[in-house]
Order: structure tokens, then C-alpha cells, then sequence
């Protein structure tokens, strides 16, 4: 086992030993609670949720080779679609939760939101985004353009029509975007780019600046590297968060000023 692998491995079992999950007892925040107590649970489903797994197990089973520029390690390769799927999407209940946050959120909000998602990849987690409501505006952003093509189609067979795609390096494209030139706040993001400590918070630090009260930005694969964690605990004591969540996988920051300034470990 390699140093990588063990780290992930011994981060695993720790968060695992120190994680719980009451339901949300112990949260005093009452719109926290209502978060971890009502939509952490995965007994809560929707019927449009099948469709997007169709293109899932679509992508999981593809053989179809296209060629990989990462840029945060500045290597190229050829990777089949299904080996793509496999090491990238996330799960199933992670893009269930995230479907249920933005369905809160836009019942609390009770307009359209602005929902900006760094590291496309196949589209299955931006179907999960967009599908939320028709009418919120998804913005995504992808490095590799031949996996930008997979996710297009991905959102054609989903009759999808709300989703923007720039595509490019985010180093480059994410401050030159329109979102940074309008006046319009950012509800939602969620970072899965870059897993480097700098460009992690460089990209915090854009996209903090679009905040308000209610926003949410969720950073995935916090202990990808001991690099990723530290970027994550660097975005826990910003002074605009208010609350965290590390739920392992991805950690949810809030910033609403009514939150007690706590930062929760829980397994879900």
C-alpha cells in the first residue's frame, strides 16, 4: 500500500470513530437541524432520479476511449468512458443529497438559483443540479473537452436545457466568466476541480465573494490528499463560513450569519 492509500485509508477510520449522525441532535441551529434531521436521511426519493441512473449505468458499462488532460497534474492519458465513471462520479446518495439541498434551498429562496458546479466531468452530478428545477440556472465548468461531449449528451437524453458549459482550464476560465461580472449572487457550488491546496482556495476566494446568507458551497474529496485536507480545514475557519459539515467524502460549508460558528463531523 502506497503513502496515499494508506492516508485515505487511516483518515477513513478515524472520521469513522469520530463521526456520528443523532439525526441532528446536538445541532442548535434549527434550519441545520432541519437539514442533517430531514434531508440527510435516504429514505426520502424522487421519480426523476431514475432517468439520470439510466445514463449512470450507461456511462459505468462504456467502453469508448477519449483522451484525459488534467490539469491540476498536468498529465495526459486515454481513459475508457466506464473507467472514467468509476474512479469520478460520485455516488448515488451523494447526488440524491445534493438534489434534496438545492430543493430546500429553493423553497427557502422561493425563486430560480444560481448554481455553479466546478469539474463536469461525465454530467451525471450536473443532471442531478439542473434536474432540481428546470427553471435554476446551472453553470459548469470542465477542463477536458472530449469528457464535456459525453456530458452534453448525457443532458440531451435528460431533455435538460438549463445548463451552461465553459469549457477550459478553471485557472483561466472561472474569473473571466460572467459570474464574476454580474451582480447576481451564487446559491449553490460545488468544487470538484483542481484537488490542490492553492487553486482550491483560489477558487474559494472567487466565488466567496458571491455569497449571501443561504448560499452553499460543497468542496468534494476533502481527504484526497493530506494537500486536499488542509485546503479543507484552511475553508473551515474562513470568516465568512459559519458552520461545516465533513461528511468524508465532500465537506458543506454554510455562511449564514444565524449558525453558531461550529464545525460538524458526521457519517452518513
Amino acid at each position: 500500500m502506497n503513502s496515499l492509500a494508506l492516508y485515505r485509508t487511516l483518515s477513513y477510520l478515524k472520521h469513522h470513530l469520530l463521526a456520528w449522525n443523532t439525526g441532528g441532535e446536538g445541532i442548535h441551529s434549527p434550519s441545520l437541524f432541519y437539514i442533517v434531521h430531514y434531508l440527510f436521511p435516504k429514505q426520502h426519493r424522487y421519480y426523476v432520479w431514475d432517468s439520470i441512473e439510466e445514463r449512470r449505468e450507461a456511462m459505468l458499462c462504456a467502453p469508448k476511449p477519449i483522451p484525459i488532460t488534467d490539469y491540476g497534474t498536468g498529465k495526459d492519458s486515454v481513459l475508457q468512458v466506464r473507467q472514467i465513471a468509476r474512479r469520478h462520479l460520485e455516488s448515488r446518495a451523494t447526488d440524491e443529497l445534493f438534489f434534496k439541498l438545492i430543493v430546500h434551498l429553493r423553497h427557502e429562496m422561493n425563486r430560480p438559483l444560481r448554481i455553479i458546479e466546478l469539474g463536469t466531468s461525465l454530467g451525471i452530478t450536473t443532471a442531478y443540479l439542473a434536474t432540481a428545477a428546470k427553471d435554476n440556472e446551472v453553470i459548469t465548468f470542465e477542463g477536458n473537452e472530449p469528457t464535456l461531449e459525453i456530458a452534453k449528451l448525457n443532458w440531451s437524453k435528460l431533455a435538460l436545457s438549463n445548463i451552461e458549459a465553459i469549457v477550459g482550464n478553471i485557472d483561466s476560465t472561472l474569473d473571466k466568466s460572467r459570474i464574476c461580472a454580474k451582480e447576481e449572487m451564487i446559491d449553490f457550488v460545488f468544487m470538484d476541480a483542481n484537488h490542490q491546496y492553492e487553486p482550491t482556495l483560489r477558487y474559494f476566494d472567487i466565488l466567496v465573494q458571491k455569497v449571501h446568507n443561504k448560499s452553499i458551497i460543497v468542496v468534494d474529496d476533502i481527504y484526497h490528499s493530506p494537500e486536499m485536507h488542509r485546503a479543507w480545514q484552511t475553508l473551515k475557519k474562513h470568516p465568512q463560513v459559519t458552520s461545516s459539515i465533513d461528511c468524508y467524502a465532500f465537506g458543506i460549508l454554510f455562511f449564514d450569519k444565524h449558525y453558531l460558528k461550529r464545525h460538524y463531523t458526521i457519517r452518513l
